[in-house]
């Protein structure tokens, strides 16, 4: 005979089964985890269950796909009965931060030298008085190995500590092998295995959420995510469009659990739009248009921007992302302590922080010294936040970023000490 162990709708929300009324497979299905309050939550826990009930239920030969889809109630039948709890799903920290810039500097005032601008035009436009510069032979992989070694530095930490190094670069050394790979290798990680993420400037944000998978389902104790671009490498200076923007730099971050709900990661929304591909890319050098006399010739192997179709875009998506995840989490943009978003234009991120209400005090803006390192922008951002006394113990944090895609990203989280 079959024997009954599990019947309830999907969308109640449940911490446990009771053994005593029934013989149900036991869920620690913590409160953080499910979503009941609005659509897209009851999606969510939806989603989450049928992950932890496959997991729970590997002897049970059964599609739950429609049932889970239409939130149906259903009854899972099996000839064993599970008695294993299925682990809970634990909140995930940032335990250290690192961050590097190359040395050498690139002014405004070395850029009226360069392309006809001015720094009254470059400050009024875009916030930025300076950026940071590679010198020749410097590499995506040598920014993120120093951030790296900070970061570990000050967790006390060495890279065999680590389980995955996850890298988040639009400029890596090379097509293969990835970034991830190198910079393993000079941090002379043994043992540790990781892959590059590409999402543009929304490329950090979305690396902290995937590594924060790992450690979050029990699978990593420590997760290391390295947000890296030397940009200087593909831009035209003599387009100043482009080249009055962008700089190279680095930081890194380490992910473990949180000892409990008080810190970590909350929530986080993510959203990519690929019809805006062609306002922000660098169309040569790939499958597409493979290295050529022509590609070089035609400046193809740089950054093409429509300026004002990301700022539309930017100014619009930014906030209303935010809004939605604040909302969604019972918060006002007063409740933020500080706002630290990608660092793509000044006029971009004032316009986001007043619309959602946010405290001057508050807004994390550092574009003036190291203008858009693209990746890297939002961790430059938190050691600026820190070394600002604002970020500590229980800070509430928002993140946001919007980038060449177009990538979208918002994330809330409680900074861990």
């Amino acid at each position: 005979m079959w024997e009954p162990l599990l019947a309830f709708p999907l969308w109640a929300e449940r911490r446990g089964c009771d053994a005593a009324s029934g013989p149900f497979v036991p869920l620690s299905i913590p409160r953080r985890c499910m979503y009941p309050c609005n659509p897209e939550g009851q999606q969510r826990s939806r989603w989450f269950l049928q992950l932890v009930l496959a997991k729970a239920l590997p002897d049970i030969g059964l599609d739950i796909a429609s049932q889970v889809r239409h939130n149906n109630p259903f009854t899972f039948q099996s000839e064993k009965r599970v008695s294993q709890p299925v682990p809970a799903i634990t909140r995930v920290k940032i335990s250290a931060l690192g961050t590097y810039v190359p040395p050498r500097l690139l002014t405004n005032a070395d850029l009226e030298k360069m392309v006809e601008t001015s720094n009254d035009w470059i400050i009024e436009r875009t916030g930025i008085r300076q950026r940071h510069i590679v010198d020749p032979g410097t590499a995506t992989s040598d920014l993120a190995a120093e951030a790296a070694k900070r970061a570990l530095a000050e967790r006390g930490l060495s890279a065999s500590d680590m389980e995955a190094i996850l890298v988040a670069t639009v400029t890596p050394d090379m097509f293969f092998p990835s970034t991830a790979c190198l910079v393993q290798d000079k941090l002379g990680a043994r043992g540790v295995w990781g892959f590059d993420l590409s999402a543009a400037c929304s490329a950090f944000l979305y690396a902290v959420q995937t590594g924060a998978q790992f450690v979050a389902t029990g699978t990593h104790k420590r997760v290391m995510v390295i947000g890296a671009d030397v940009m200087s490498s593909i831009i035209d200076y003599t387009d100043r469009a482009t080249c009055v923007i962008f700089g190279d730099g680095a930081g890194a971050v380490i992910l473990e659990e949180a000892e409990d709900d008080s810190v970590g990661l909350i929530d986080f929304i993510h959203e990519v739009d690929g019809s805006g591909g062609c306002s922000l890319y660098m169309p040569g050098g790939g499958s597409l248009h493979p290295s050529s006399h022509e590609t070089v010739d035609k400046k193809m192997h740089f950054v093409h921007q429509d300026g004002q179709a990301v700022f539309k875009f930017a100014v619009r998506k930014q906030a209303e992302v935010c809004e939605k995840l604040l909302t969604r989490n019972g918060l006002k943009g007063s409740d933020i302590d500080a706002f630290i978003p990608h660092q793509a234009n000044k006029r971009i991120i004032t316009a986001t922080a007043d619309r959602l209400g946010l405290r001057p005090e508050s807004r994390i803006i550092n574009i003036d010294c190291y203008g858009n390192t693209t990746a890297g922008t939002i961790p430059l951002a938190m050691q600026t936040a820190r070394e600002q006394g604002k970020l500590k113990k229980g800070s509430l944090v928002l993140l946001a970023s919007v980038g060449a895609g177009f990538t979208v990203g918002a994330s809330l989280l409680r900074w861990a000490y």
